[in-house]
């Protein structure tokens, strides 16, 4: 008897457990839907970078800072609590480039896909300064800088960008090292003497 009430119980968890596996997983929360041109541009954001400065990816420095404008009213930074901060293809750079493409709705854009920072919000539009080393995975063109001002869930509310028209250029890392240049250059060297140097041990034994 004790045995079939074991049984029982096995095949009722059992049971429980297919008929809660075929029942439909509650739907992840949507991201909420954001726009660039609904967003106020509340920032003023400028990077110490010039117009043309060429950045080499995974030596050089760029510093960015931030603040809330100067324009906007009492208050209008209450919602923020965190900035964070992209460097963006500038349009020339995205020409013809569909994988760079901008989009006025932030979940589709693919202009600024660089993360600089994300850091806390200073109360009271104090801003903030960020020294940025160039990633190494930034290839060769031109890029601005864009500053998002983030509320508690994590949504944009705001932003502020360096002008794309005063876009700084990096240059990329091709993937060949210098140490290779020279081990190649020392190589060839090394190849061409030690082909000379058979060439003569050659020439001797034919004349023996």
């Amino acid at each position: 008897m004790a045995r079939l009430g074991v049984a029982l119980s096995l095949s009722s968890l059992v049971l429980v457990v297919l008929l809660g596996a075929g029942l439909p997983r509650p739907a992840a929360a949507a991201a909420t839907q954001v726009f660039l041109s609904k967003l106020p541009k509340a920032l003023v954001v400028a990077a110490s970078a010039k117009h043309g400065e060429v950045l080499h990816a995974g030596e050089n420095t760029v510093t960015v800072t931030w603040s809330l404008n100067s324009t906007e009213p009492a208050g209008a930074d209450a919602a923020f609590k965190s900035v964070k901060v992209k460097l963006c293809y500038a349009p020339a750079s995205r020409k013809d480039r569909g994988w760079r493409k901008a989009s006025d709705d932030l979940h589709k854009d693919k202009a600024c896909q660089f993360k600089v920072t994300a850091l806390p919000y200073a109360a009271g539009g104090g801003g903030g300064r960020f020294d940025y080393v160039v990633a190494r995975d930034v290839p060769t063109a031109s890029y601005f800088v864009r500053a998002y001002a983030v509320d508690a869930s994590g949504t944009e509310v705001a932003y502020g960008q360096t002008s794309p028209d005063a876009a700084f250029d990096v240059a990329g890392i091709t993937g060949i090292h210098a140490s290779l240049k020279v081990a190649a250059g020392v190589f060839s060297t090394f190849s061409i003497a030690a082909l000379a140097f058979f060439f003569v041990v050659e020439k001797r034994k034919k004349d023996k």
